[in-house]
């Protein structure tokens, strides 16, 4: 029980971040998604950081680990989980498996978005 209050406290502060940058103005009229883009990108390299010096420092805490990781990193974005868990497939030499993890669930959570869409869509 403990563990799920040390992510909700993350989750908290990491949505609350995320909410915050979309609050950032930019221009309008463009159609790349820049904000979402840059907080995949720094939830990725901060989730980088943390897996490293948790492998790296042995002294660090589990639940801090878990707090920034799971918590923070997982409220700001969860594509930064999706990007560790590749960097660890490749790491390991699991080329096809991470290629096909990265494959599937591009494919298949746009598709799902997509049927998602349509569920709400056809149900009206």
């Amino acid at each position: 029980m403990v563990e799920c209050m040390i992510v909700g406290a993350g989750g908290f502060i990491g949505a609350v971040c995320r909410y915050l940058i979309g609050l950032i103005p930019l221009e309008q009229g463009s159609v790349f998604p820049v904000k979402t883009f840059a907080i995949n990108v720094l939830g990725s390299f901060v989730i980088g950081v943390i897996a490293a010096l948790a492998a790296k420092d042995s002294w660090l805490d589990p639940q801090i680990v878990l707090f920034l990781k799971v918590g923070i990193c997982g409220g700001f974005t969860t594509f930064s989980s999706f990007a560790l868990e590749t960097a660890d497939m490749l790491k390991s030499g699991s080329e096809a498996t991470a290629v096909l993890y990265v494959s599937l669930s591009m494919v298949i959570g746009v598709a799902a978005v997509f049927a998602g869409q349509w569920a709400v869509n056809y149900m009206k």
